[in-house]
């Protein structure tokens, strides 16, 4: 049995009932085969396999907050400081539901790929909370955060951990627990990314996912010889990603007609009108019935389909396992030219080999959807510098970054005999340097 085969086999072992981490895990090692067999005996002495696929640190402790009734409410919480070879921990705080220690463990894992591919000194965490604050008050939201940081407050700092928003966790979540991590510990510091502006916050990171993913789109059409420009594009999703990515696309003279939500999706063959998307969702905070009532052009259907409409480049930035086989094949059928993930994970293992054996353009999203924690990174280094640069600094940073991603993940699929494999080529850039810091710190 292959090093790759029994490193895989350990992580099921040793982690049962966490599928989404396990598929996190063998996508990347399937991927680095051969740069694993290069140097399969170094990794397997240092066991450097078994230490990159088991977080250095688990964090998981109980949230109790009152509610508007008075009645006292327990939610479980969650950080995972995966790696830290390269810099501090940093990853969103995500608040759903449907969160558990195995999906939290594969976000985690897929951020220290993804921050080692920007190219910052910053490694990779995520955290999380199964609380939701859809349908709460803000006085509820604030109860549940002040209560969350109280605990996280320990195990974070701007040199240690610096979390950011994600699912669930916007401007108003990441206000309250700034303010009570402040009070805590009596330091004003950069320990949290995705602040309000007048207290830290750097312009364009609302828009920075989104945006950093046509900028990677835009930058791999390109080198396959043509561009956004014409280009029917589907979106999923509503949230931050998916709103700035439609906006972003437009200005690059595509037309993109789809989004959803949890509940429906819209069809919009003008063009998705971006201002009313923002009205309804970032300002009603409503479903997307509400932008098929105001505009006559769109059709809202329930449940999903996102996927069965014509187009050219497709971009899913919803949540994990969102696109699947059938999903998959509908759009090849429809001629689908590029695929590339706005979302964590969003496309499952078969429906990403499908795109493959198609030869659909596919990049993942631990590639093309590292604009959020690029510009978060550069949140940071503006906290440090007591710095606040202009929006047009940021978005150029960013647009670097991104493009550098691209060429670097196109490069390193090249060298190791796969060009156009996307996926490994994103895989073993990311690694490769991971795992060179890791062997140059010895055994911790």
């Amino acid at each position: 049995m292959s090093y790759v085969d029994e490193v895989y086999e350990y992580v099921v072992a040793k982690n049962p009932a966490q599928p989404e981490f396990h598929q996190a895990v063998k996508e990347v090692l399937d991927s680095l085969r051969v740069v694993i067999e290069e140097h399969e005996a170094d990794y397997k002495r240092d066991a450097l396999l078994e230490r990159i696929v088991t977080p250095e640190r688990q964090i998981l402790f109980r949230v109790p907050w009152v509610d508007d009734k008075g009645q006292v409410q327990v939610n479980n919480g969650f950080r995972i400081q995966f790696n830290s070879a390269i810099g501090p921990y940093k990853g969103g705080l995500r608040l759903h539901p449907s969160v558990n220690l195995g999906i939290i463990k594969f976000l985690g894992f897929e951020q220290v790929f993804k921050n080692s591919l920007t190219g910052l000194p910053i490694g990779g965490g995520k955290g999380c909370s199964d609380f939701d604050p859809k349908g709460k008050s803000d006085r509820e939201v604030m109860a549940f955060c002040q209560s969350f940081m109280t605990e996280l407050s320990r195990h974070i700092g701007q040199f240690t951990d610096v979390p950011a928003g994600d699912i669930g966790t916007g401007a108003r979540e990441i206000g309250y627990m700034y303010g009570i991590y402040k009070k805590i510990n009596n330091r004003y510091e950069g320990v949290l990314t995705g602040k309000g502006l007048t207290y830290g916050g750097s312009l364009a990171r609302t828009e920075a996912t989104g945006y950093g993913l046509i900028y990677l789109t835009e930058e791999m059409l390109k080198a396959n010889g043509t561009d956004l420009k014409g280009k029917i594009c589907t979106v999923s999703g509503a949230g931050n990603v998916a709103i700035y990515a439609i906006q972003k696309a437009h200005e690059l003279g595509a037309k993109v007609v789809t989004c959803s939500d949890s509940t429906g999706w819209i069809y919009d063959p003008e063009g998705i009108d971006v201002d009313l998307l923002k009205e309804v969702k970032e300002v009603k905070r409503a479903r997307l019935t509400e932008y098929a009532a105001a505009r006559k052009s769109a059709e809202y259907h329930e449940g999903k389909g996102v996927w069965t409409v014509k187009c050219d480049v497709a971009l899913p930035c919803a949540t994990q396992n969102e696109l699947n086989l059938d999903d998959a094949k509908e759009l090849v059928k429809n001629g689908v030219y590029a695929v590339c993930e706005g979302a964590n994970m969003p496309t499952t293992p078969d429906a990403t080999e499908y795109f493959q054996e198609q030869g659909v353009k596919f990049v993942c999203g631990k590639a093309a959807n590292a604009g959020g924690v690029a510009t978060s990174a550069l949140e940071m280094s503006q906290n440090s510098e007591r710095l606040h640069w202009t929006f047009e600094e940021v978005d150029e940073k960013l647009k670097g970054i991104m493009v550098n991603i691209f060429k670097n993940l196109d490069a390193a699929a090249k060298k190791y005999g796969m060009e156009g494999n996307y996926v490994a080529g994103a895989n073993i850039a990311g690694f490769l340097k991971v795992a060179e810091a890791m062997q140059a710190q010895g055994i911790v």
